[in-house]
């Protein structure tokens, strides 16, 4: 009965390679065990020996061979063939191992997340589809399964960065007695719709946002107290240099009209007449250079009031006797303009300006 005792381990790789395990030290310590197999049925079994063995610390522990039908039969023997040690039959199908999943797509939609992968050729009832994730956060994985070969789940925060993993399983007892699942497709990280390397990426990208922001505000911060102190210089600068005014807006005709030549302006302005009316008609008194008080006296008596005459000519004549002046009442005011200067008559004084 001991026979009945050996534990096998029996894979069927996706119903094309069956793979059968034994503990061969443990169970044969002392004997380097042989292996044959058939997939025939009845009386006439053509037994054939494994054509590549597993080996443990160089002994026979397991035998890898095509899988060719649904119904095996297995026998272990000694070395030599002479003994059988172990025997079994079994359905092939009940062991299948499914591959991985292939050609897996990830659909996004607001919080929802849908996987998908392609069917398999055979089996597809009895396999299901497992999607496990978990985010950054989380210290365990979540997992979902629905009928192959389709998954949703909800709940995904756009924020996060997720790991997802999926696998084909077997259903257990219908189509399996072992509990076999795929391996698992590759693992893949998203957030928001967004594929990425790796989940350290949202990280680093985070990182890089605050080191750029950080830069900005300090940027701005310099460029603010540039400012404050520029405008703080030019306000010293003025308070202790006072700024020179400019010419040109003080004499615009000189640089409009004459292009700066100042020979020209001034002698165009010694040659101007300036005409001024009289605000009231008086006679007029002239008297000869020679006697101011003679002249005093041949002037007739006016109200007290201002007069203001304009002397042309006088410039190019030096002979006083020759100029024309004005005279009025020893209470009155006189401003005259003569050769550009103006003369003020007060009180029997006469001041040049």
């Amino acid at each position: 009965g001991w026979k009945d005792a050996i534990s096998t381990t029996i894979i069927n790789f996706n119903n094309e390679k069956m793979q059968i395990t034994w503990a061969a030290r443990e169970l044969f310590p002392s004997e380097n065990v042989s292996f044959s197999y058939t997939f025939a049925e009845g009386k006439n079994k053509v037994w054939k020996p494994c054509p590549t063995y597993l080996l443990d610390q160089d002994y026979n522990s397991g035998c890898l061979f095509k899988t060719e039908g649904p119904t095996l039969a297995i026998s272990i023997r000694n070395s030599n063939g002479s003994e059988e040690l172990f025997s079994k039959t079994l359905k092939s199908d009940f062991y299948i191992k499914p591959n991985r999943p292939e050609n897996v797509t990830f659909f996004w939609k607001a919080d929802t997340v849908t996987v998908s992968c392609n069917k398999p050729e055979r089996g597809v009832k009895c396999l299901t589809l497992e999607l496990q994730y978990k985010s950054k956060f989380d210290k365990d994985w979540q997992s979902r399964t629905s009928k192959c070969c389709s998954v949703g789940e909800q709940g995904f925060d756009p924020r996060k960065c997720y790991s997802f993993r999926v696998r084909l399983k077997r259903l257990v007892p219908y189509c399996n007695v072992v509990n076999y699942s795929s391996d698992w497709a590759a693992e893949t990280f998203w957030m928001n719709g967004t594929l990425l390397d790796s989940c350290d990426d949202d990280i680093k990208s985070h990182s890089k946002t605050v080191t750029v922001l950080s830069c900005l505000l300090a940027a701005l911060l310099v460029m603010l107290i540039l400012l404050i102190l520029l405008c703080k210089w030019q306000r010293l600068r003025k308070s202790v240099m006072p700024a020179i005014p400019d010419p040109k807006y003080i004499f615009a005709d000189l640089f409009n009209d004459h292009n700066g030549n100042f020979q020209e302006w001034i002698d165009k302005t010694d040659h101007a007449v300036v005409q001024t009316k009289l605000e009231y008609e008086e006679p007029e008194c002239i008297i000869e250079a020679e006697s101011q008080q003679e002249g005093e006296k041949n002037c007739d008596k006016q109200e007290p009031q201002e007069k203001i005459f304009s002397f042309s000519g006088a410039a190019e004549n030096n002979d006083s006797k020759a100029a024309e002046i004005a005279c009025l009442m020893p209470t009155s005011n006189t401003i005259a303009s003569f050769a550009g200067f103006q003369i003020l008559m007060n009180d029997d004084m006469y001041v040049m300006l």
